[in-house]
């Protein structure tokens, strides 16, 4: 018995790649330059909490409330102007607020404080006091004798800092004693102005995000460094995987589709954070894979048809790939259909980048990779052409004196 198998694209397909790659790369480069003038001009990356710094909350309300009406509330708590977006459903009625600061104390302030812990706690012989404003409102003291933390909180207030929490840190006997003192941030007081405005019991904090400047700008850093490592490491394989030829269109291609990815993010507005970093690595994975199977499609046809010329081959490997990218890439973007339709946030962010980067790198294996491969061959062919087609030098004439002595 012979088993039949479905066919999605009939052996013998010989569709035309190749004959739109200059189109196609230049469509390309429009879009590139396009996304990277929208990421770096205007209207710019929405960088998350991750990678801008400041406070970032989730709020959820019990009854329907209007976008404006919390951007206002927000604004009049004077953190300058804060970022407010429909987190998940609307009929989920959550909110992600985001403001640049992330301490409500300031140096002066934590000063006071030091002066009237030491004057009121004088018995338990301070020590040690630190604050740093890139942390947060946390305080630490240093006590030489035992503290009561009632007694710590107290003092603390009386400078005019209201508390949340007030935690002593283990430690031996005859050591110093240290205490955590953690004062209310721009967190608390964005819940406590949102609650007085729609009511005590109608606004609920789900989770506050707190990230220093200094820290999100080491992690955006970092991120781009992860990003061109990874990309080096791939130049490296496919050089000794293949040949350093195939290099080239490799790394453009894959360039171009971190370069699409991103801007899904900048005209959609959603926030590029460390998620952000992450969809763009996995899309580079994911289109590396694809190219580098028709990379080696491409060497197996050049031995099977040698004196063939290679736009032929490389034109013959993508249509035999054909049906398998396809199939995979279709795939891949239906496990993708139901972060879309029931995730929320950042996974649901997650998915939509993740399909445009899909789209992107299948076209980028048609049009960009192995096209930019024919284009290096010709550019070299070329030069050789040229080189070959140079004059020899001749050889320099002896001098007539060198002549009549032989």
């Amino acid at each position: 018995m012979q088993i039949k198998y479905f066919e999605l694209v009939k052996s013998g397909t010989n569709h035309d790649f190749v004959k739109y790659r200059r189109i196609a790369v230049t469509i390309s480069l429009i879009a590139n330059l396009l996304v990277l003038l929208g990421a770096v001009v205007w209207p710019k990356l929405n960088y998350g909490v991750d990678f801008a710094g400041g406070t970032e909350l989730q709020v959820k309300f019990e009854k329907p409330v209007d976008l404006a009406d919390v951007r206002e509330e927000v604004g009049k708590v004077g953190f300058g102007e804060p970022t407010v977006q429909v987190y998940g459903k609307p009929e989920e009625n959550q909110f992600l607020i985001r403001v640049e600061r992330i301490a409500l104390l300031t140096p002066e302030r934590a000063a006071q404080v030091k002066a009237e812990v030491q004057k009121d706690l004088a018995s338990a012989q301070p020590v040690s006091f630190h604050f740093d404003p890139e942390v947060g409102d946390k305080l630490d003291f240093t006590f030489k004798q035992p503290v009561d933390p009632g007694a710590l909180e107290s003092a603390v207030e009386k400078a005019g800092v209201q508390t949340k929490e007030v935690r002593p840190l283990t430690a031996r006997e005859g050591q110093d004693r240290e205490y955590t003192v953690i004062a209310q941030g721009p967190g608390d007081k964005i819940g406590s102005a949102l609650r007085e405005r729609f009511g005590k019991d109608a606004v609920q904090v789900v989770r506050t995000e707190y990230v220093g400047p200094q820290v999100g700008k080491q992690l955006r850093n970092d991120g781009i460094l992860a990003v061109l490592y990874a990309m080096g490491m791939i130049l490296i394989y496919v050089g000794f995987r293949f040949d350093f030829r195939f290099s080239p269109g490799v790394i453009i291609a894959l360039i171009h589709d971190a370069i699409i990815t991103m801007g899904f993010f900048v005209i959609s507005r959603h926030e590029f954070n460390l998620t952000s970093v992450t969809v763009i690595l996995t899309v580079v994975g994911y289109s590396v894979n694809d190219t580098i199977v028709v990379y080696d499609r491409i060497r197996e046809n050049a031995k099977k048809h040698k004196g063939r010329p290679l736009r032929d081959i490389v034109n013959l490997s993508i249509n035999e790939m054909l049906g398998r990218t396809i199939l995979t890439s279709g795939a891949t973007a239906l496990s993708l259909v139901g972060l879309i339709v029931y995730g929320v946030g950042t996974i649901q962010d997650f998915a939509l980048a993740m399909l445009v980067g899909i789209i992107s790198g299948t076209y980028s294996t048609w049009y960009i990779a192995s096209p930019m491969t024919i284009w290096l061959e010709e550019h070299m062919a070329q030069r050789r052409a040229i080189e070959a087609a140079k004059p020899k030098a001749k050889p320099a004439a002896k001098p007539p004196q060198q002549a009549a002595a032989r």
